[in-house]
């Protein structure tokens, strides 16, 4: 009997050997194959930074809600002789009309973000070039002029939210270096941060109602001007045409053969 009963446990620990091992299996297969799509070189990506021999760099501010330290962020930024990009969401383009006029007349860049600031991999495509659309249609009616470049809310993108950006005329454009401004830890751990991970063609992410911008933003420009960083709009840091964005999220030069 108890020859029996050993003979059934190890038969049951047998086969619960067998099924981990299968589940393993076909995990790591899924798991390499999701690996592979990720890397593929077929996969659409947007511009998280330029391969850049000079030592320029692109600060960006994503402007959603609030309007609080809108002038004082571009006071400092004449201060210190900066243009930079706004990347504006239509709602807050509604609500904050002679700001976006007066954050153009300023010399800054103006961006597409949306118009309601969704998801964007969560739309159909005819519902992402409405959300682009729309909100290109109000920023040129302001200011004369369409927006080129597009950076998806939340940063939630896929191959579709790019093509169909592309197909309407936007470079999209994510950050290699996030603030994380909106975390409100203070001013000098958002120093530290820019600082510490920026580099030649670097895209530095903050946002234009984050607590401490007025604060911080003075201090980040310094230290940057004084490692040698000129800072320009991302339409001049990026390249127009003849490029490829590598797996990374860097876009390149092609090479001519």
């Amino acid at each position: 009997m108890k020859i029996i009963l050993i003979r059934r446990k190890s038969l049951i620990l047998f086969c619960c050997i067998l099924l981990m091992g299968w589940i393993l299996f076909s995990y790591s297969d899924i798991l390499e194959n999701k690996i592979v799509a990720v890397m593929s070189k077929d996969k659409v990506l947007p511009i998280y930074c330029v391969d850049q021999d000079e030592e320029k760099i692109s600060i960006s501010f994503d402007a959603a809600w609030g309007d609080q330290f809108s002038d004082e962020i571009l006071d400092i930024l004449d201060r210190y002789q900066v243009k930079t990009t706004f990347f504006l969401v239509g709602f807050w383009v509604d609500k904050y009309p002679d700001m976006v006029k007066k954050i153009h007349e300023r010399g800054h860049e103006i961006g597409n973000h949306s118009t309601t600031h969704p998801h964007m991999t969560q739309l159909s495509d005819e519902q992402i070039a409405e959300e682009l659309n729309q909100t290109g249609e109000k920023i040129e009616k302001l200011i004369g002029k369409k927006p080129t470049l597009f950076r998806p809310p939340f940063g939630d993108y896929n191959d579709r939210v790019i093509e169909v950006a592309k197909a309407n005329g936007y470079y999209s454009i994510q950050w290699d270096v996030d603030s994380l401004d909106w975390k409100e830890l203070g001013v000098q751990p958002v120093v530290d941060r820019v600082v510490r991970n920026v580099k030649k063609g670097s895209i530095v992410l903050f946002h234009n109602n984050a607590k401490y911008v007025s604060e911080y933003l003075p201090l980040v420009i310094e230290r940057l001007q004084k490692e040698g960083y000129e800072i320009v709009p991302i339409s001049e840091l990026i390249m127009k045409d003849n490029f490829y964005v590598d797996h990374t999220g860097m876009q390149r030069r092609l090479k001519n053969d």
